[in-house]
């Protein structure tokens, strides 16, 4: 674990950063167009970052309807990567919901993405279906998974 990260939610200066965190880390980035939509216009969405040494390394957004939360993202840049960010950035996003009367999450994940799928087993998530040929890029499948919070 790195000392010394503050997790905040994000702002619109952030969004170069995560930008850039987006291109290193997914083959089909979202925009920084998307990222000004989600802040500016989308009254579901909420994200929060990780900071370290004055630079935006991390990254994780949701949908928050009613009672019930989408994980929409979730990003660390590479040299960061292994570190127990994206699960900071998880529980975070865990402890927001539970605190705003949150009793469900889910999120989607490439079949293929197992240290993804161990973090968010970790965090209590389950399998819940298959999104067949999901991802625009390679058709890969998406594993949905889901947690209730109590």
């Amino acid at each position: 674990m790195i000392e010394g990260i503050l997790y905040r939610q994000m702002v619109s200066q952030d969004i170069e950063a995560v930008v850039a965190t987006e291109t290193e880390v997914f083959p089909t980035p979202w925009t920084a167009e998307v990222f000004e939509h989600e802040l500016t216009g989308n009254d579901y969405a909420t994200y929060i970052v990780a900071e370290y040494d004055g630079s935006v390394i991390g990254h994780v957004g949701m949908w928050v309807v009613l009672d019930e939360c989408h994980i929409t993202n979730v990003a660390v840049r590479r040299q960061y990567q292994g570190h127990g960010i994206g699960e900071a950035l998880m529980r975070q996003a865990m402890d927001l919901c539970r605190n705003h009367g949150v009793r469900a999450m889910s999120l989607e994940v490439r079949v293929s993405n197992e240290a993804a799928k161990n973090l968010y087993k970790k965090l209590g998530f389950q399998p819940g279906g298959i999104r067949k040929n999901y991802y625009t890029d390679d058709h890969e499948d998406a594993l949905v998974m889901w947690v209730e919070l109590t």
